[in-house]
């Protein structure tokens, strides 16, 4: 049985492979500086022994493969663990080359694109399912639907969440050039990941790469409305086929009809003048109705399912953890948790939540995690990104990185906010937003919103869990 160590194991995306090689009948093991739930909990069901702590000895002798992470701290420079899998003769690769290993015959159907990449790869797995197919899949966060966002299964196709991000410390290619696209859906060009793609133009030209890489056989699914995207399908050799949450000239699929009730939203699917489907989600905001659409065009171009397999796979799809997701759904106010790691991202959340519970005032709990939040060429985002929102209770940026780049203090961020005309709070710790809160909120009338990507000093749950007749208690 070929073995595999993991030297980083337990991020998300990681674990993920891991879980993949185990599925191919690989042994594995791993290691990582800290092993916390939830990540914990999925290893330890996995059986994989993982040392806690980076030393060359943790190799094992029968190791055919090392796969080592992204962290910043994972260079021979810094890490002896490292230092001797570069030296050890055996064979190094980043977790897009490990995934690129395993495709094999499989149709490879990648999402990309700068935000909405991890629900849409999770509602094409799940519609997969749903109709009776064993699709493989990598999804870069948790699927409620699924027990692990990792499974190689025994079906033709192969659905990757294609990350822009750099593969590896070595390689500064971008993890979807590895996955050898034959169908591709691009849900947006806007600019993101500034410490890694300082301007535009960088940030596109792995999508322009992507986008070229696909053979004249391919299929292409680009969102109408996704920033830059006209640029970069420039010089696409595949099929293009385009989609948006309503109709726009050149549109070949979107949505008509879309009524939200009691929090479910109903729309008819149209393909250029034609009803195809009456779909109904229950995820909420005009972005899942347009990444549904986009999802809905691949599937339905390729002939992977029918309408009315389309339509039953998307009615049971629960949705991704951490995006928009409800944490307390039996008590009051509601308490959601959303992955806002850039500013569209953000926005998006936000308004999904303003436009859900009209009447109520929404209080947004950010922390500023991501370089791009962070990062004074932004400063501008804070003009408009919380627009409606009755306070912003504001954390401090984290220290990590903050050399590498110019950081803008939690005092410049909470200034910038409270000039476009929204309250905030400036804390730092958990115990400060519940008190901050408990001196805010009104049962009845609020909504709260954690937009981070980041942990917020363990205050998401401490929040969701909390008896509002004696908060912070």
């Amino acid at each position: 049985m070929p073995h595999a160590h993991f030297i980083g194991l337990c991020g998300a995306g990681m674990s993920a492979v891991a879980k993949l090689l185990l599925d191919a009948d690989w042994s594995v093991s791993g290691s990582d500086e800290g092993f916390y739930p939830p990540i914990s909990h999925v290893i330890q069901r996995y059986g994989i022994p993982c040392a806690i702590g980076y030393r060359a000895d943790n190799i094992p002798e029968d190791a055919d493969w090392i796969v080592i992470g992204k962290h910043a701290k994972l260079v021979p420079e810094q890490n002896e663990e490292v230092a001797a899998a570069l030296e050890s003769g055996k064979r190094v690769l980043s977790f897009p080359e490990a995934i690129a290993e395993l495709l094999g015959e499989r149709t490879s159907l990648v999402v990309a694109g700068s935000f909405g990449k991890s629900s849409c790869t999770a509602l094409l797995a799940h519609v997969l399912r749903h109709a009776g197919k064993d699709p493989s899949y990598f999804i870069g966060a948790e699927a409620l639907d699924f027990p692990d966002n990792g499974h190689l299964g025994n079906g033709s196709e192969f659905v990757l969440e294609g990350d822009e991000y750099p593969a590896a410390n070595w390689d500064n290619r971008s993890k979807f050039l590895f996955y050898q696209a034959q169908a591709l859906l691009v849900t947006s060009g806007e600019h993101d990941h500034v410490n890694v793609f300082p301007k535009l133009d960088d940030y596109l030209r792995p999508f322009a790469q992507l986008v070229t890489s696909l053979p004249e056989s391919g299929l292409i699914v680009a969102c109408a409305t996704g920033a830059n995207l006209g640029h970069v399908m420039e010089n696409a050799r595949a099929q293009v086929v385009w989609y948006a949450r309503e109709e726009h000239e050149d549109t070949d699929w979107y949505a008509t009809q879309i009524q939200r009730d009691s929090g479910l939203t109903r729309f008819t699917l149209c393909h250029q003048g034609t009803e195809v489907c009456q779909l109904t989600t229950r995820q909420l905001g005009d972005h899942s109705v347009e990444n549904i659409v986009g999802v809905s065009a691949l599937l339905i171009e390729l002939g992977l399912v029918s309408p009315e397999e389309l339509a039953a796979g998307v009615a049971a799809f629960s949705g991704v953890r951490r995006r928009l997701e409800r944490l307390n759904p039996a008590t009051l106010p509601p308490v959601y948790n959303d992955f806002g790691s850039s500013y569209a991202k953000c926005r998006a959340g936000i308004t999904t939540i303003l436009q859900s519970f009209p009447g109520k005032r929404v209080r947004v709990c950010f922390e500023p995690h991501t370089f791009s939040f962070r990062n004074r060429e932004a400063i501008g985002w804070y003009n408009t990104l919380f627009a409606g929102v009755e306070r912003v209770y504001l954390f401090q940026p984290p220290a990590h990185g903050a050399a590498t780049h110019s950081q803008l203090s939690q005092a410049e961020i909470a200034a910038r906010i409270e000039a476009s005309g929204v309250g905030v709070k400036t804390v730092s710790s958990a115990d400060a937003l519940l008190s901050a809160l408990k001196a805010d909120v009104s049962v009845a009338d609020d909504v709260i919103l954690f937009e981070t990507s980041g942990g917020f000093d363990g205050a998401i749950p401490r929040v969701a869990g909390t008896v509002w007749g004696s908060l912070g208690s």
